[in-house]
């Protein structure tokens, strides 16, 4: 057991889940015990965050179904926080919580996400299965989002086309590239825009990131400010609308040598795009 959040991790016991495009989400238990509550809940716990004070959770009602299981609805509406959040069942008020394992997770409506337009604020859902094989849902709530759509890598730079969804570009925007670390060096340009003011696409030129430091070792994060700097909106260019909760291990692009370094754009934890300085080993 937990003994600080009062959860016991042992189960096996398993829940289905299917995602709906507009972010609902229905979980299916199989019939629980006949000595369980029938106040028991399923619980959505946000993972804490370093200085996040107590606990975030979201409790559902669980009703039974003909089979003789339990069902549970996450509604669309209120969005869950920006994070990941674990699934619990609660069989009774005070008992301890249960980790749920995965069942059939159905999540064929999240695949082609970046056909829809997503209005402002961008909320996005994913359940996934955790390292240690317990059900998660990976939830993203944004004013905005600037969604890839493409990335071509040569070279000498890389091509990105990407889609704005809860916002519009106006006279005025550009796209950001920001160095991690004190210093935060900042290199812009004006994007390619489409007459809609959603759709845009840049070209990022290696040599121009390498001059700022030639030894290497310099994160670059990208981001949209959708006009000049007052009023505007800086949105961060990432790939969320899709079923994959974890991309940065997944979509792998290929690396290019220039000047004694490597460089390579790369989807971080968050599914952000940035882009990877190293000394060329």
């Amino acid at each position: 057991m937990n003994r600080e959040h009062g959860t016991t991790q042992d189960t096996q016991l398993r829940v289905h889940c299917t995602a709906e495009a507009d972010g609902r989400i229905t979980f299916g238990l199989p019939p629980l015990e006949a000595s369980d509550s029938p106040s028991a809940q399923l619980l959505l716990r946000l993972r804490s965050k370093k200085g996040q004070p107590g606990e975030i959770l979201r409790a559902l009602p669980l009703e039974a179904v003909d089979d003789g299981g339990r069902r549970a609805v996450l509604e669309a509406q209120p969005p869950l926080a920006e994070g990941r959040w674990d699934v619990y069942l609660l069989p009774e008020p005070g008992a301890p919580r249960q980790r749920l394992r995965p069942g059939l997770r159905d999540l064929r409506a999240l695949v082609d996400g970046h056909t829809r337009d997503w209005p402002s604020p961008v909320a996005v859902r994913v359940p996934y299965t955790t390292k240690d094989g317990y059900l998660a849902v990976r939830t993203w709530l944004r004013t905005a989002q600037a969604e890839v759509e493409g990335i071509e890598v040569t070279d000498r730079s890389m091509t990105v086309k990407a889609r704005l969804h809860g916002a519009t570009l106006s006279a005025g925007a550009v796209v950001r590239l920001r160095a991690r670390g004190a210093d935060g060096v900042v290199r812009t340009q004006e994007p390619q825009a489409a007459s809609s003011g959603r759709g845009f696409a840049f070209t990022v030129d290696f040599e121009e990131l390498i001059a700022v430091d030639t030894t290497g070792n310099r994160v670059w994060d990208i981001s949209v400010r959708t006009g000049p700097a007052e009023g505007s909106l800086l949105v961060r260019v990432s790939r969320l609308f899709d079923d994959v909760a974890d991309r940065k291990e997944i979509f792998v692009y290929p690396s290019a040598r220039v000047g004694g370094v490597t460089v390579r754009p790369y989807y971080t934890v968050d599914n952000d795009l940035s882009v990877e300085v190293t000394p060329t080993e």
